[in-house]
C-alpha cells in the first residue's frame, strides 16, 4: 500500500484513532498482518500480508536482511557520491547504542541541497533521520533531527509542508518463491517540491 504522508502505520502509535491498518482492513474486509512500518511523516510502500503463514515468512526475510527497502529523500547538504554508514544508534533515548547501517546515494543536487536514494541494511527508529543527521546532511522537513530554517524554505518557497522522506521501493522473497518487487511513485507534493527546486536551481 502507498501510505500518505502524516497517517501512522499502527493505529494508537501516536494516540491517533486513523491508521493505514485500518484502512487497508476496511478496505479489504479482512483480517492483515502489517510486515513493518514507516515514520508517520514518511510516504510510500507499507507491506501487509493476508494470512500468518506469509506474515510469519515475510517477516522472517525482514528479519534475515533479504529484504532492500529504498526510499528518496531531501536534504541540506550534500552526502558523497556513495556512503555505506556503520553508526550505532540508541533504540531510545536513554538506551545502549545497538548496530545501524544505512547505505545511500547522491542521485541530484538542486543548489546546497540534495536528491539522495538511501537502503537500511538495519531497521532502526528514525534511522535514515538519524543517519542523515549524523553525516550533516539533515533531512527537509523534519522537526526532530532537521533545521528549522531549511524546513521553513521549503515550505515558503517550494510548497513541501512535510517529510521530505519516500519509501519508493521494495524487494523481497515471496511465500511462494521468487522476488516480490513493488515500485511506488513519488508523491505528488514531493514531486512538486523536487520540479520547484530543478527550477530554482537551474543553471544557464
Amino acid at each position: 500500500m502507498h501510505k500518505p504522508s502524516g497517517l501512522s502505520t499502527h493505529r494508537g502509535w501516536d494516540d491517533s484513532d486513523d491508521a493505514l491498518l485500518q484502512r487497508v482492513r476496511d478496505e479489504v474486509n479482512a483480517y492483515v498482518y502489517p510486515i513493518h512500518r514507516i515514520d508517520r511523516g514518511a510516504s510510500g510502500i507499507v507491506l501487509f500480508a493476508l494470512d500468518k503463514e506469509a506474515a510469519r515468512a515475510f517477516t522472517d526475510a525482514w528479519m534475515s536482511g533479504e529484504a532492500d527497502k529504498r526510499y528518496l529523500a531531501i536534504t541540506r547538504g550534500h552526502p558523497a557520491e556513495h556512503t555505506l554508514l556503520d553508526h550505532p544508534i540508541p533504540k531510545a533515548p536513554g538506551e545502549d547504542r545497538v548496530e545501524a547501517r544505512t547505505e545511500i546515494w547522491l542521485r541530484e543536487t538542486f543548489g546546497r541541497y540534495a536528491l539522495v536514494e538511501a537502503r537500511p541494511h538495519t531497521g532502526r527508529l528514525h534511522q535514515i533521520r538519524r543517519h542523515l543527521k549524523h553525516l550533516s546532511c539533515p533531512l527537509i522537513g523534519d522537526v526532530r533531527y532537521g533545521k528549522g530554517e531549511h524546513n521553513r524554505i521549503f515550505r515558503t518557497e517550494h510548497g513541501l509542508h512535510r517529510l521530505a522522506l519516500h519509501a519508493t521501493k521494495l524487494s523481497v522473497p515471496h511465500p511462494d518463491g521468487g522476488l516480490l518487487v513493488v515500485d511506488c511513485l513519488l508523491a505528488d507534493d514531493l514531486a512538486a517540491a523536487i520540479a520547484s527546486c530543478r527550477r530554482a536551481y537551474a543553471v544557464g
